[in-house]
């Protein structure tokens, strides 16, 4: 791999250029969240379908940013919101919801990518045009916007062999905890980790946590009792909710210090990383995933091209060929958060150095 800093020049840079050349509610209700104006059908309404409301991000920045570009490029359009709660089952709901409503545009993060393939047909047949967005949902989507996300799983894995550094010999036992296994992304994930792990390391453990901190926890738990706490050399989560959890049941056992990956650069996994008790993250930077999405539907929805948008092609579960708009991941460590989170505005060095990090920001350079 190519030296942290590189990696930070390259990944930005990548980002911003992907969409310079695109440029040519309450958790499971349907109605729209606090301050948005929802529609009743018409010939410019776009829908927004979130998978949950554990990971911070959805309402933090995704949404927000798609509302916001879709009014950047269409002020008359109108938007509906829906959250599913983790459930599919409420997803489905949602989306026949929107059907009715005659929404003409649906952006959706699958819950569960082949459950929801039904959904996206009836949609279809209604003539409404489907985004798939962060997840490749099966059916015949329009197009797909979201992360190089086997890319996402081979950083995760070499910051893992970083950070474990002489420790990472073949007979060292590293734990793994993968996503939710309906979620195409959490396959993506783990092959690419292990395209980068396997023979480096033993991966003594592996199950999927679920996306849930809860979850994750006990699966940690129950490898240290398989494994014995000193003999674990690294722990791979896949993203940061359930490093949180994994972090908290290794601070009971002593072994804080122990390497763990996540993802998605949450503030308390930023946080984790300052204070030495999680390794690294991935920053995958919602603002031009977000807007790629808006801009993807405005144009499916104006009758126009996206071909200068999505200028690559992914094969869903279901077999088809969705033009796709991917975008480059970065990996974040307590190197590059000046040049990474804070840079880019997702959060502030104050946000990040409150009261408890405050010491261990000043000796990371923060403050």
């Amino acid at each position: 791999m190519n030296a942290m800093m590189r990696r930070v020049v390259i990944g930005t840079t990548a980002i911003s250029m992907a969409l310079a050349v695109a440029a040519c509610g309450k958790a499971g209700d349907d109605k729209s969240d606090s301050g948005d104006k929802t529609s009743s059908g018409g010939d410019k309404s776009i829908g927004l379908l979130l998978p949950d409301s554990v990971t911070t991000r959805y309402a933090k920045f995704d949404k927000p940013y798609f509302d916001a570009k879709v009014k950047e490029l269409c002020s008359d359009c109108t938007l509906e919101y829906a959250n599913a709660a983790g459930s599919a089952a409420t997803q489905a709901q949602q989306v026949s919801s929107m059907i009715t409503k005659g929404v003409k545009v649906i952006a959706i993060s699958a819950v569960d990518s082949a459950a929801i393939k039904s959904s996206i047909q009836a949609a279809v047949d209604k003539g409404i045009k489907v985004v798939a967005y962060d997840r490749l949902a099966q059916g015949p989507v329009s197009a797909y916007v979201s992360f190089d996300n086997a890319k996402v799983g081979e950083l995760q894995g070499q910051a893992l062999l970083d950070a474990m550094g002489a420790k990472a010999t073949p007979k060292a036992k590293v734990v793994m905890i993968n996503g939710l296994a309906s979620d195409p992304n959490a396959a993506l994930f783990k092959s690419g980790a292990h395209k980068v792990l396997d023979s480096k390391v033993d991966i003594a453990y592996e199950q999927a946590g679920d996306w849930d901190a809860g979850v994750a926890a006990q699966k940690m738990s129950a490898a240290i009792t398989q494994l014995g706490a000193k003999n674990i050399a690294g722990v791979y989560a896949a993203n940061d909710a359930m490093a949180g959890g994994i972090a908290t049941v290794l601070k009971g056992k002593n072994i804080s210090s122990t390497p763990l990956t996540g993802q998605d650069a949450e503030l308390t996994g930023i946080q984790r990383i300052v204070a030495g008790t999680q390794s690294s993250t991935i920053y995958k930077a919602y603002k031009p995933e977000a807007d790629g999405a808006a801009e993807l539907a405005v144009n499916l929805l104006q009758g126009k091209s996206i071909d200068s948008i999505a200028t690559s092609t992914e094969t869903s579960g279901s077999g088809d060929k969705v033009p796709s708009l991917l975008l480059p991941p970065v990996s974040l460590t307590k190197a590059n958060i000046k040049d990474t989170v804070v840079k880019d505005g997702l959060y502030t060095v104050a946000e990040i150095c409150t009261g408890e990090f405050a010491a261990a920001c000043k000796t990371a350079g923060l403050q």
